[in-house]
């Protein structure tokens, strides 16, 4: 999950096994840097998980930090391709 500036945290992104309420997940520092802030995940999901999605974060952090800065303001259409414009790892 990436999303705009919302509650009193820095950017970050939420990755979960599934989707739903209720599910586990861990989140990620959106930084040149990136490290793992919270997780409620087993640490055996975590340590397989987490190390990807810090390479994509790296891969993507300026782009992702302009989106938690500006992107509420941006239209569907806008967002469906920033989404696409996303690196891949």
């Amino acid at each position: 999950m990436i999303s705009t500036a919302m509650g009193s945290h820095g950017p970050r992104v939420k990755y979960y096994l599934k989707t739903g309420p209720g599910q586990s997940s861990f989140s990620v520092a959106v930084a040149s840097e990136p490290r793992v802030l919270a997780s409620s995940m087993a640490a055996r999901d975590l340590n397989r998980r987490a190390p990807l999605v810090i390479d994509w974060v790296k891969l993507n952090h300026e782009a992702l930090a302009r989106f938690w800065s500006v992107g509420a303001h941006w239209m569907n259409d806008e967002v469906q391709t920033f989404i696409a414009s996303l690196r891949k790892v």
